[in-house]
């Protein structure tokens, strides 16, 4: 996956409840955990602790699917509507360009756990798909048919047990321990050898063990729980459950061994016999040296010792992961400072002194060979240039008027070309500490140097020769020129329109409508049909600071070609009759 398609999918509204969601799920299996600990400290039997625990499981994943469908947002809500004092992106905030934070915002990372979470899923779930693999090949390859006095001694183990499922008895030459195969054709697979070299009561205990597991269902739980295991991996609270849920489920079949055969000393034996010959069996098959087999085997032979203390040391891991996650939920609702809004450059013409001519308006003329080059020129000059139609009569015109301004006493009134950087060329991205330090700058030659820096600190890749930051800049900035302000007398960049490229960029979409006309209003904005002025929407699937799914809207409501950004759907409206639907 790409970097930039990684971010888009980071920036989606499922990522943000899915990295919302994973957080809340930690205190929240803290809390099963403690939960856990506090009922298995209570009870003392094994198919109590067995239940408790597969119902601590349960809950953390109950938990998670419903806190991820309380966070998500609504499919059905409107995008958002900004305003027309929609502040200025952070600096750096340029989709091609690296971008520079200021602060650590919780609500910023979480979504970036999203990608991790769904690469771990898949991995965990491929390990779970791959035991049941081997379980499935441990039963196909290398067996053959128990002896038929074995299969008849089974048959009546079955029936002390009460079970009247039908169960295959194999002999593997794959293994070193009994195991359980299959939920709806169950096999016991035993090593070749063991029927023969250990004592007959010592198999009995052993096969009933096995027949425990399959009366139990055991195998199935045990799929069930490899499953919620790969959605949470990610949760120490789900192993240490998981762990206690293995353990109490050898305990349910040791006591129902000991149950039927009322012979713990010889099943005590007959698990330390198989100790010698055990190698690790996949998680997908049950074996009868499961889980702690010395633990198992003294819980045999002295049932009366207290098992609790074991439980101190997850207590207080569940107690510091509370307090952690807690504190993390302290952090994230502290308010952080926020910047001060920078000033919006104002919409107005530069303060002009009158000539004995004729008077001057504020019209700007943009050479066709330098954009950066700003000339003010009479009213009649204005008309002049405008009846020009070769572009080599406007470019003689144009130098005309540049030598004739050198000499004009209008010179003092203009900005100068340190005023044009500061209020044009970075009025949308310059801080009020940058403004206001420049302002105090006395030379040009630190003025200068302020300027280098200025675009240093904000270089994506420092040392080489290009700035990205500082070429896509301009580069917005001629394009808002070039489109935005070509049938105005305002320039693009200081245009509704030009001051939101600038500072986003290019927008995901445009739903331009040019002509106005009839407009068939969506649900968001109340339905029916209306005749609308020309507007534009622009959508951005992700602004930084703002949020998902932004639009902005803007309308040419005098149809000069000059729109404005509102926030208010109706004023757009050519009529303000509405015929409903």
């Amino acid at each position: 996956m790409s970097a930039e398609a990684l971010e888009n999918l980071v920036h989606t509204p499922w990522a943000k409840a899915l990295g919302w969601t994973l957080f809340h799920s930690l205190w929240e299996g803290a809390v099963v955990a403690i939960v856990l600990a506090a009922a298995l400290f209570a009870m003392r039997s094994a198919r109590g602790r067995y239940a408790a625990a597969c119902l601590a499981m349960l809950a953390i994943l109950a938990g998670f699917v419903v806190t991820f469908a309380l966070v998500m947002p609504k499919s059905g809500a409107s995008p958002t509507k900004i305003a027309r004092s929609i502040p200025p992106a952070p600096i750096g905030d340029y989709r091609d360009v690296t971008r520079a934070t200021e602060g650590i915002d919780p609500s910023d990372i979480l979504p970036w756990l999203a990608p991790f979470w769904i690469a771990g899923v898949i991995i965990f779930h491929l390990r779970g798909l791959a035991g049941w693999i081997a379980a499935r090949r441990l039963r196909n390859q290398g067996v053959c048919r128990a002896p038929n006095i074995w299969v008849e001694r089974l048959r009546r183990l079955q029936e002390t047990l009460r079970l009247s499922k039908p169960v295959a008895l194999m002999e593997t030459c794959l293994g070193e321990v009994p195991v359980v195969v299959g939920w709806l054709r169950p096999a016991i697979l035993v090593p070749v050898g063991m029927l023969a070299g250990m004592p007959a009561g010592q198999i009995e205990a052993i096969l009933m063990h096995e027949l425990a597991h399959i009366r139990r269902h055991d195998y199935l739980v045990n799929l069930l729980q490899t499953v919620v295991e790969g959605f949470l991996f990610y949760h120490p609270a789900i192993w240490w459950i998981s762990s206690v849920a293995r353990a109490e489920r050898e305990n349910c079949c040791d006591d129902l061994v000991v149950a039927a055969s009322g012979n713990a000393p010889e099943y005590a034996a007959a698990l330390t016999a198989l100790e010698h010959n055990r190698q690790a069996a996949s998680e997908a098959a049950l074996a009868a040296t499961g889980g702690h087999l010395m633990k198992r085997v003294r819980r045999l032979l002295y049932p009366l010792e207290n098992p609790r203390a074991v439980l101190t040391p997850v207590v207080s891991a569940g107690i510091l992961t509370v307090t952690a996650a807690l504190a993390l939920v302290a952090w994230q609702s502290t308010p952080s400072p926020q910047p001060q809004p920078q000033p919006e450059l104002q919409l107005a013409p530069l303060p002009l002194t009158s000539t004995p001519a004729a008077t001057v308006s504020a019209t700007y003329i943009r050479d066709i060979v330098n954009d950066d080059v700003v000339y003010v020129i009479t009213d009649a000059e204005r008309a002049a240039f405008q009846k020009l139609l070769i572009d080599n009569e406007r470019k003689r015109l144009v130098q005309q008027l540049a030598q004739n301004f050198q000499s004009a006493p209008l010179r003092q009134s203009l900005e100068t070309p340190w005023d044009k950087w500061l209020n044009e060329d970075v009025a949308y991205i310059i801080t009020d500490e940058e403004r206001k330090a420049f302002k105090s700058l006395q030379t040009d030659d630190e003025r200068k140097e302020f300027i280098e820096q200025f675009w240093l600190r904000r270089d994506p890749t420092p040392g080489t020769v290009e700035n990205e930051f500082k070429t896509e800049h301009y580069r917005r900035i001629a394009y808002a020129n070039a489109h935005f302000g070509s049938e105005s007398s305002v320039p693009g960049w200081k245009t509704d329109r030009g001051r939101i490229y600038i500072v986003f960029g290019p927008p995901d979409e445009i739903d331009a409508h040019p002509s106005g006309g009839a407009y068939q209003r969506p649900a968001a904005e109340g339905g029916g049909q209306t005749t609308t002025a020309p507007f534009q929407d622009w959508r951005y699937s992700y602004i930084q600071g703002i949020g998902n799914d932004v639009t902005i809207e803007f309308v040419d409501k005098d149809g000069n070609g000059e729109y404005h950004m509102t926030k208010d759907p109706s004023e757009k409206d050519a009529v303000r009759y509405v015929r409903p639907q």
